[in-house]
């Protein structure tokens, strides 16, 4: 018969430990990360008292209207023809998102809705801030 032998080293490594420590800083590190925010616009948004909080099932495009008349698709500054540059980043089934601030002509807000239904694009939100 083999006699143990109090001497002899273990020759495994027990790895509970180990994950538990691993599982307990990765739920550390998850709760305290701080979280991506999408580039922002500057823009003076108007208030309202009746607006709500949407969710959209696909990503929106963002059209953000600076006073000056400036239009952005998605943070990036449109030059020429509004038409054109929404059908290249929207389709039919794309919701727009329209950031104008406070300031800015009415009449630039209607462009730009007049240009989503002219490409067919019938989703579209008025971003507001509550009061």
């Amino acid at each position: 018969m083999k006699e143990f032998d109090q001497d002899k080293e273990i020759s495994e490594i027990n790895m509970t430990p180990f994950v538990d420590i691993v599982l307990v800083i990765l739920i550390i590190f998850m709760a305290t990360a701080t979280f991506m925010v999408e580039g922002k616009i500057p823009v003076n948004l108007p208030k309202a008292k009746t607006s709500e909080r949407t969710t959209v099932s696909t990503k929106p495009v963002v059209v953000a209207i600076k006073k000056d008349g400036t239009i952005l698709i998605d943070n990036n500054v449109i030059s020429g023809n509004l038409e054109s540059a929404l059908s290249k980043v929207a389709n039919k089934d794309s919701t727009i998102v329209l950031q104008a601030s406070k300031d800015t002509p009415f009449q630039n807000v209607v462009s730009v809705i007049d240009a989503c239904r002219e490409l067919g694009i019938n989703k579209y939100m008025i971003e507001t801030k509550k009061e």
